[in-house]
């Protein structure tokens, strides 16, 4: 669910357009930032739940919160109020992914990828990287990556391939096509909607760079495994792969072919939706819920199956973690380091975006990216202003944390799902030393990328204006 859910939210968008906050005593700022520092240490240990950690920090804050008269109890539903969208656009994808992927589409499609790479490893490494990038930024990256997975680890039992170098390219590849769309991953929902950022907005800004990130990714990859994989093959065994390969059915999944047009139909007007809405005068959650309701009578069958698909312990993890923010935005505590980061930039861009892409990243590939952009997002609104502008600030938020996921092997959905399903599935065990200095590297790299074209891209006037908040 780190994910995908791997790998919403845009808790922060909450009170910004309300009344000034009255700071609250400093310890009592202190006890609220120790607690929500204690929910991230609970989402981060594996043995503890992460809804639970969320859950359960979302109830001692609200409690402290009324016994100190922060707030009355109603104010909790203004801060769930404004991110109910989000809540819809995770619910719609959630059903539209399940009941296409039933109808076979995404098998199909998988295997005459295959086909078309004759089997090669050099050219089946190449086209699953690309796949996966593109498969990530229609599908978001938790069903991209549960589907590539299997996928993969399929090719490499049929043709003898080392799991390891293309599931895990797999996954740091998802990471970059997180960032290639506004629905592509949780953060950029999240801050896409504090930040009323366009869907069209991401096709200018981050996606150019989730390509560059893509081709840093590849070209580490391939070095790093290059003693691994079989890259020059004899003309005979190229035969011999293409003969096996023939084999491959990509009608196995499909009981409908009229239903798999339908989907591929549905899911091609989803995403044509997501990139008019604006134009449209309608929300993405709306957009995501039509889709939904589309493959659902069109090309659904299992509609109670399809619904209870949805992944409920990510909602009800999110409206936690919006709680808890909220509750320690209402003591001051945010604004209070969003002032702390401003006096140590001195306000200069030149500052402020290495300070936030380089922390967001990090603590990224520590906590998850979630809570991480969940968090910084009302500093950044707080940064944000007549001296700074706010868009380069948004992009490099939006940018690295995602990016920051390569950093560990619990730091996105992404390389969770691809590490349990190598050991799992192929009893390959692959250890932090080994992913450090594979993701780690890669991270670092694409983070200062990231930095330098943020900045490159606001003094060339590359970056499209926000509308302002009202």
């Amino acid at each position: 669910m780190q994910l995908l859910l791997g790998d919403a939210i845009g808790l922060l968008a909450s009170s910004a357009e309300g009344p000034a906050i009255e700071p609250a005593a400093p310890w009592v700022m202190i006890l609220f930032a120790v607690i929500m520092m204690g929910t991230y240490v609970g989402v981060a240990v594996e043995r503890f739940h992460k809804t639970v950690a969320a859950l359960c920090g979302a109830v001692v804050l609200v409690i402290l919160s009324l016994a100190l008269g922060l707030f009355e109890y109603p104010k909790i539903y203004d801060i769930l109020e404004e991110d109910l969208n989000i809540f819809g656009v995770i619910i719609g994808t959630g059903i539209l992914v399940d009941v296409i992927g039933k109808s076979g589409l995404f098998h199909f499609l998988s295997i005459y990828i295959v086909r078309f790479t004759g089997g090669r490893a050099s050219t089946l490494f190449l086209t699953l990287c690309g796949v996966t990038f593109l498969f990530v930024a229609v599908l978001t990256i938790v069903p991209a990556m549960l589907i590539l997975s299997s996928l993969v680890l399929v090719i490499c039992r049929s043709l003898n391939y080392k799991p390891v170098p293309f599931l895990l390219s797999v996954a740091i590849c998802a990471n970059s096509g997180a960032i290639a769309t506004f629905a592509s991953g949780l953060p950029n929902i999240m801050i896409g909607t504090a930040a009323k950022i366009p869907y069209s907005h991401f096709l200018q800004v981050s996606l150019p760079y989730a390509v560059v990130s893509l081709v840093i990714a590849v070209i580490a990859m391939r070095f790093f495994f290059r003693n691994d994989l079989p890259w020059k093959q004899t003309a005979e065994e190229q035969a011999a792969l293409r003969e096996q390969i023939e084999t491959f059915d990509p009608w196995a999944l499909v009981e409908d072919r009229r239903v798999l047009t339908r989907s591929a139909v549905i899911l091609l007007a989803t995403v044509a939706g997501f990139v008019f809405a604006q134009q449209l005068g309608v929300g993405m959650d709306f957009v995501a819920m039509v889709g939904a309701t589309a493959a659902l009578l069109f090309a659904g069958k299992g509609v109670e199956d399809a619904i209870h698909k949805v992944n409920w312990t990510v909602i009800l993890f999110f409206m936690g973690l919006f709680i808890i923010i909220g509750c320690v935005k209402q003591t001051g505590a945010l604004s209070w380091v969003a002032q702390q980061v401003i006096e140590l930039s001195g306000n200069r861009l030149t500052l402020l975006v290495p300070l936030l892409g380089g922390f967001s990243a990090v603590a990224s590939s520590i906590v998850d990216n979630i809570p991480v952009a969940a968090t910084l997002i009302p500093i950044v609104r707080d940064i944000s202003g007549d001296a700074v502008p706010a868009e380069p600030l948004w992009w490099t938020l939006i940018i690295c944390c995602n990016l920051g996921g390569n950093g560990t092997p619990i730091g996105s959905i992404s390389c969770v799902i691809a590490i349990y399903a190598l050991k799992k599935e192929a009893n390959e065990h692959v250890g932090w030393g080994t992913f450090l200095k594979l993701g780690g590297g890669i991270m670092v790299v694409q983070v200062a990328g990231a930095i330098l074209f943020v900045m490159l891209a606001h003094s060339q006037g590359w970056i499209p204006q926000l509308a302002p908040h009202p």
